[in-house]
């Protein structure tokens, strides 16, 4: 027996060949968006091809994991809307063929992606983010003059710190710079200038600092005689020009990979779960040390929250008999001011190293969530491609789409809806603020369902995006009027009987005045009736069904002004003015929760007398009808 039939081959050929297409722009589009954010180093710095190359190498094989979800969601979306646009779909449904059926062979190459993405993830891909973020930093470290950013200090050549108001790109002019040079600890040297400009020289191993119009003052050596208790010797020298050399080498060096080595994003699934014990242990092992340090010095800590037995303590922790109040009141005020020094200083030590303890061990944290993030990323990409199937898929066969207009509109709308939920867990699950597995997973967990429910309406040929049945579910909603568009027929079989009709016009006028006689729509409504003791209004029912029937019958009239009439009739609503929902439990729910109850009792109300103005309205075109008919017999009859 054949695995594979034509049909799936014809189908999962159909879908390869858009998803070879789809794959290589959702790519491209990807390395566009990521090589924009670094359009800085790369442009204007005189680099290599080859290093462009590898540039862009490292960095498609980093976004081929986040390509192939979107990727498959157009195919997906395109190829089946293809067979719903071109009629292939009903044929294969007609011929007894389910849809599940019908999504069987790409659910398996699905499948098989999701797998691939995984050894992906895992094997190829850290090596590409440790390259290519290996690539970058070496990038940022070409031609530093490029990289000088505003309004902040700049540290990346060495000795020097550099603060720049502004710079001119086009001219390499930098305006309002402050420089402090600390190449000795004692010697700090501080240069302001006007204006400067920061070139390379030719042999790449200097940079070229031209100062305009500044002063530079300079530390000199307190080590030296004649220097007066409180004063420090200091160098003044103002200039209009200067020249200075700084060594450094602006030709292109790739940095030490093991830099990166300890990011969780460059680590396999192994490498990863090694670092999540050892970051797992390291915690243990500062909070065990934490513990022992405050379980010894809670004693101390009592006595610093001034607990009244302070000096109780004190003796039995020094196993002496020295009374403090004693001790202190034979010190002399410098001894007191002595002893509070010194309390204050062990007070801001111990707060140091509380503090110190705090931002290791969040850093740590920090360390260990990063770890987790990403081991669970490596499922929930593989995962990602299997939703979007489950969405793509369906969504086509109910929308019939193809091409690359509708399909393309709704992929990018539902690839932005997951990207966000995404990179919002996965913010917070990085920040402590929700616990690790809901942020990353909660774009799953969001989508998946959504990929059931589209797959059992598709398999059920439900009308999902019928935009007339939710235009009707609005105007039920918020009571709006529905209006009745009758036009001539163009062939007509039965002209109306227009003497039978006006009887029945007259009798549907009476009914209608009978009826608001004694149903009283004017007066408000009966709450407990309305909710607990609920009756059809089968004398509504029944004049809408006369109404119904008598316009069916003037639609075959060849009269316009009659055809204009039956436009004026309104269009009844039979059971909106006796209860707000159809199921009886709902309306004693409802009837009990007071506030909802007379938001419901107030719209029947305002439904019944919507019906008392039906009825009126009704009779007033019937009687122009029946105006119209006493018109138009004689002549009828005159024709014949």
């Amino acid at each position: 027996m054949r695995i594979f039939k034509r049909l799936d081959v014809y189908i999962l050929k159909a879908f390869l060949q858009l998803f070879a297409g789809t794959f290589f722009i959702s790519l491209f589009v990807f390395l566009m968006q990521f090589t924009w954010r670094y359009v800085d180093e790369l442009i204007g710095k005189g680099l290599s091809t080859e290093v462009f190359l590898k540039f862009f190498y490292y960095t498609s094989l980093t976004l081929v994991p986040m390509a192939l979800p979107l990727a498959l969601l157009l195919a997906s979306l395109i190829t089946f809307g293809n067979f719903g646009e071109r009629l292939e779909l009903l044929a294969m449904k007609a011929a007894g063929v389910p849809l599940l059926r019908i999504l069987r062979p790409i659910f398996l190459f699905v499948l098989f992606i999701c797998g691939c993405s995984y050894y992906f993830q895992n094997e190829i891909g850290p090596h590409s983010i440790q390259e290519q973020a290996r690539l970058v930093w070496s990038m940022k470290q070409k031609s530093p003059e490029l990289e000088i950013p505003e309004g902040t200090f700049y540290d990346q050549i060495p000795n020097y710190n550099l603060y720049v108001e502004h710079k001119d790109v086009g001219t390499g002019m930098l305006y309002g710079v402050m420089i402090y040079s600390v190449k000795d600890f004692q010697n700090v040297m501080i240069t302001l200038a006007d204006s400067a400009q920061l070139q390379s020289t030719a042999d790449k191993q200097h940079l070229k600092l031209t100062l305009f119009s500044g002063e530079r003052f300079q530390n000199q050596d307190t080590q030296q005689g004649g220097v007066m208790k409180g004063q420090a010797p200091y160098m003044r020298e103002s200039f209009v020009k200067e020249v200075d050399l700084i060594a450094f080498a602006d030709s292109f060096n790739l940095m030490d990979a093991s830099l990166f080595a300890g990011n969780a994003a460059t680590k396999g699934i192994d490498a990863i779960s090694r670092g999540i014990d050892s970051l797992t242990l390291v915690i243990d092992s500062a909070g065990i040390r934490n513990y022992n340090v405050e379980r010894i010095s809670h004693l101390k800590r009592d006595l610093s929250a001034g607990r009244k037995d302070s000096a109780a303590i004190v003796k039995h922790v020094a196993k002496s008999t020295v009374d403090l109040d004693t001790l202190v009141a034979h010190l002399d005020d410098e001894g007191r001011k002595e002893v509070w020094r010194n309390a204050l200083m062990q007070a801001q030590q111990a707060q140091n190293e509380c503090e110190f303890r705090a931002m290791m061990t969040s850093e740590y944290n920090l360390g260990l969530r990063q770890h987790w993030v990403e081991f669970f990323k490596k499922f929930t990409l593989s995962m990602s491609c299997l939703v979007f199937f489950l969405i793509g898929a369906p969504l086509g066969a109910i929308i019939r789409k193809g091409g690359l207009g509708m399909p393309v509109v709704i992929s990018v709308l539902i690839f932005l809806f997951y990207y966000i939920i995404n990179v919002s867990g996965e913010k917070m699950a990085k920040n402590g603020a929700w616990p690790i597995v809901l942020g990353v997973w909660a774009s799953t967990f969001v989508l998946l369902p959504i990929g059931m429910w589209l797959v059992t309406k598709a398999n059920k040929d439900s009308v999902v995006f019928n935009i007339e049945g939710y235009r009707m579910f609005f105007r039920r909603l918020f009571g709006l009027r529905t209006s009745r568009h009758i036009n001539r027929k163009e062939v007509i079989i039965y002209d109306p009987v227009y003497s039978d009709i006006r009887e029945r016009l007259v009798l549907l006028c009476d009914d209608c005045d009978s009826y608001v006689s004694t149903a009283h729509l004017m007066r408000m409504p009966n709450y407990r009736r309305l909710y607990f003791e609920y009756q059809r209004d089968e004398a509504v029912i029944g004049l809408n069904e006369c109404l119904e029937t008598l316009i069916g019958e003037l639609h075959n009239t060849r009269d316009n002004a009659i055809l204009g009439y039956l436009n004026e009739y309104p269009v009844l609503v039979t059971d909106a003015h006796t209860r707000p929902f159809h199921n009886a439990r709902w309306n004693k729910v409802v009837g009990i929760f007071l506030p909802l109850g007379l938001y419901f009792w107030l719209r029947i109300w305002r439904y019944r007398l919507r019906l008392w103005r039906d009825m009126q309205q009704i009779k007033k075109v019937s009687q122009r009808i029946i105006e119209r008919i006493d018109v138009i017999e004689p002549l009828t009859l005159e024709i014949l």
